[in-house]
Order: C-alpha cells, then structure tokens, then sequence
C-alpha cells in the first residue's frame, strides 16, 4: 500500500479572491495546484464589499496614482472577460464646495478618466441636479453635481467562478477544510490539512506555499508556518446596510462626508440599495465575526440623510454585512488612508522551500496581483504558458463582444417557462454556463422542487456538483443572494432537502 503523501507544486490557502485568482492563474500555467479554505468560499473579506469593480476614485487624494491606473485597466479587462458579473454602473456625485472645491472634483475626475483608456464606459461631465432626473432624490439644496462611471460586480461569485475556472484545468478545489500546519526542508513543503466534516488529518508535500489567508496572513505565518516576515497587516472593519429602494432609476450616488470618507449608495437586486462603507480599525481576532454595531448604522443613515429627501433609520434597515479588510501596514493613522496597494512577500530563507504572502489588494485589482504572483514564482518552475489570464473569459463569460443583453434575449427565447426576474438572476450568475442549470427542462415543472423565489432543486443541485456548496447560507448568501427573500419556512425545506442529498 502506498501511504507517500500526494505531491503540488503549489498549496494555497485561502478561498478569497486573491487564492482562486491565484489557483486559476497557476493551474492554467501547467501547475498541479491544492487550494485549501476553512471555511466557504468567499465566506470573509470577498463577500463583504461594496460590490464593486472600480479605480478607486477617492485614493487619487493620497496620490495612489499606480494603484488608481492598474485598477482601471483591470476593470476595462474585466468587464470584458465576465460581462454577466460584472456591469457598467453610472455614479452621481452631489456637490458641496464646503466639503472639496468643485476644481479638484474636477482634477480627480479629468484624471480618472484618462489615466486607462475606457472605451466601454463615458467620460465624466458637470451636471445640473435643478434640472437632471438624477436630482429628483436628493435634497432641493444641492445644486449641481458630476457624473462618472465604474462597474459593480457580484463579488462572491467572482470567487467562485475563480475557484470554478482552477478546478476545469486540474485544480484541487477543497473547502471546509483546515490548514493545520507545515514543516519545510530544502525543496519541499510537509503541510497536514484536514477535513471539517470527518475531522481526517492528510499530508501532502508541495513545493511552494502560497499564503492568501486574508485576515489570517500574519497568524499563519507565526503561528503555523513559524516564519518572520517584515510585512505586516493592518486590519480594518467595513460595514454595509440595505435598506429598501431610496430612488428610481439605474444609477448609483457617491457621497461625500464632512469627515472627507464618502459612502456609496448604489442599487441592488430590483429592490433595494446598498449603503457602505464604513472604516473601522479592527484590533481583536479575526476568528471573531465582525457585526456592525450602532455607531456604523447611525453614520451610514445620517450620510444618506444629509442628501437625500427620503430620510432613513436603524429601523429600516433590512439586512446588514460587516467584513475584515486585510489591508498592508503602511503606518497610516486613519484607517481610511491605509493603502488599498498589494504587497507580495517572497521568502525563501537559507535555500529553503519559498513562501509567497499576500498583504493587502483589493477586488478589482485580484487578477493582476495572481498574475504577479505568478511572476514572482517563475524561477522556481517551467510554465507551460505566460500570462494569459487577461485574455480568457471567466466560466459563463464566453459572451460574444461581451453583449450581455444580446445574449440574455437568446437565452430568455429559450426560457419562456421562466418568470423575467428568475430568467434574468440566473442569466447574470452563470452566464453561457445558465443552460446547464435548465438542463433540457421543457416547462418550470421540469426544473424540479421549487424552494421559493425562482429557485429550484435544478440549481441546487448544480450548485453542489459544481461549486462547491454545502449548507443554505452558502446558497442563499454567496452564491444567489436570494437570502434577502426567503423566509424561515422556506429556509427549512432547502437546509431538509441539502441534508438528504449529502
């Protein structure tokens, strides 16, 4: 019998964006690739954004100007590369000259726009919010305002795609399952992970470990890989609420505070709006679960309030999601003007076995830190090809031009039996990959058990078999979103009928 352990050349840990980017990028080069999460994927810092695929408008004022370029090019990319996730979403942004004279919204904007070519999305411009239907919500007191545009993106499923991607080329895709520990000589890693569920403990060895543990970047480092770094991670809390529909119409605000933060408030799934976020320095473990505590709630209400005719309250707020941001110790004392920049940490001390940890990123900008990472790791293996993963659209996002509503209203013709919103929720998750949910059904009857609100035991079931769920949240969270709708009843028979069929 043999007990040797299986060979990588890479073990990753971490299923947030940053690991699948990198699982995917690796294992499209030729690598054999394990990438292991605790947890869910996206269950951390990946599901809890602001949705949004963006250059980051507000770091130009800390002259972030590398950072703000690469993250237009990444958007431009990726709206080309998963046109069902991702969409062109038009920002309003009031203006008050007591907050940022309208010259330097103006500098901020001119440099936006031309820093990355952005052939998909308009350039900025001066509007008139007395006369422009984008001022109708707001409040009779501000006058003028600009408009720009940026993206916004499902932000759990673009991990998942990722992870979905890496496991089509070979990747071993394992979540629910803990990194315990690992032990390094000169050419290889002896890592022990082990299964949630059976509570088994397995060795593999692997070449290289990639450390994109978000959160946990630096206790895996001390605690479980007993190497010094001189990187460090500064954690910083984000918080969200949603709340039900401030305005009518397609576009997003983007508002100014008097302390210079800004918050978002930007539609979301038909009938809501999502308001975020939040900066908070987080000191306490980040096994503890962030929840947004009152002082968030009243500070995003109030950013709202202080623009909008339609006041809200901590009363009417109907979902809230808080989230760690592992972000690089560039010393800052504002957690707000902490870098969103990415930081690789390459060490391969004495000849040993290398470790590449991530420090910081953002979403936007997760395919070029892989692609870097991949760079970073070249002399210490033969890749089968180079860069390529701005080229290769995400699975379901082989959309021709990119035309999504070109290739919904094929799909809708093929899907009459759906109701409009169900058509189109899954025309956006899974993209040309939405067929194989129908899966040959004829009528609605055809897609199986319908558990509520367009979902059906069809796309449970792809979900299981394809990525990687397990329990409802991880359906009705991270994978739909359709958690904002279903009652306990109808949480119940999903979470019976996921028990039987595991």
């Amino acid at each position: 019998m043999n007990t040797q352990p299986t060979t990588y050349d890479l073990l990753i840990v971490g299923g947030g964006v940053n690991g699948t980017g990198i699982a995917r990028d690796a294992a499209g080069r030729g690598l054999k690739v394990l990438l292991v999460e605790k947890d869910d994927l996206a269950s951390h810092t990946s599901s809890a954004s602001t949705k949004l695929i963006h250059g980051g408008l507000r770091y130009l004022e800390y002259y972030e100007f590398r950072l703000v370029r690469e993250a237009l090019q990444e958007r431009e990319r990726l709206l080309n590369l998963a046109s069902h996730i991702i969409r062109p979403l038009e920002f309003v942004l009031p203006h008050r000259n007591s907050i940022r004279p309208a010259w330097m919204i103006r500098i901020g904007l001119f440099l936006y726009d031309h820093l990355a070519s952005h052939p998909k999305l308009p350039n900025s411009k001066l509007i008139s919010l007395q006369t422009s239907p984008y001022g109708q919500p707001l409040r009779n007191d501000i006058k003028k305002g600009f408009t720009y545009a940026d993206c916004a993106v499902d932000d759990s499923r673009l991990v998942v795609l990722n992870a979905k991607g890496a496991s089509m080329l070979g990747a071993d895709i394992r979540t629910q399952t803990k990194f315990v520990d690992a032990k390094r000589s000169t050419n290889e890693w002896s890592a022990t992970i082990q299964d949630n569920k059976t509570q088994k403990k397995t060795t593999i060895t692997a070449k290289v470990i990639v450390n994109a543990a978000g959160p946990w970047v630096a206790e895996l480092l001390q605690d479980k890989l007993h190497v010094q770094s001189k990187m460090n991670v500064r954690l910083v809390k984000g918080s969200h609420i949603v709340v039900k529909k401030l305005y009518e119409g397609p576009q997003a605000y983007i508002l100014q505070n008097d302390d210079k933060r800004i918050v978002f408030a930007i539609p979301y799934h038909e009938e809501f709006t999502l308001i975020g976020t939040t900066d908070i320095s987080w000191d306490q473990s980040p096994d503890i679960l962030p929840g947004i505590n009152e002082n968030e709630t009243e500070y995003l209400c109030k950013s709202v309030n202080d623009y909008f005719n339609k006041n809200i309250a901590p009363k009417d707020v109907i979902w809230n999601y808080s989230g760690v941001r592992p972000l690089y110790d560039d010393a800052s004392s504002n957690a707000s003007a902490v870098t969103r920049d990415y930081h690789l940490d390459l060490n391969e001390e004495n000849s040993q076995a290398p470790l590449l940890s991530i420090f910081g990123g953002k979403i936007t900008t997760y395919r070029r830190l892989a692609e870097h990472s991949m760079e970073k790791l070249a002399k210490f293996f033969k890749y089968t090809r180079q860069n390529w993963t701005d080229k290769e659209p995400l699975p379901g996002g082989n959309i021709t031009d990119g035309n999504f509503d070109l290739f919904y209203k094929d799909f809708r013709n093929t899907v009459s039996f759906l109701d409009e919103i169900t058509a189109k929720r899954i025309a956006h998750s899974y993209g040309t990959d939405a067929i194989n949910i129908i899966h040959n059904a004829k009528s609605k009857t055809d897609m199986g058990i319908d558990f509520g609100h367009g979902l059906t035991q069809h796309e449970v079931d792809y979900l299981v078999e394809k990525e990687w769920a397990m329990t409802v949240e991880d359906i009705l969270w991270r994978r739909t979103k359709l958690g904002l709708y279903f009652t306990q009843e109808e949480q119940g028979k999903l979470a019976q009928y996921l028990q039987k069929s595991q």
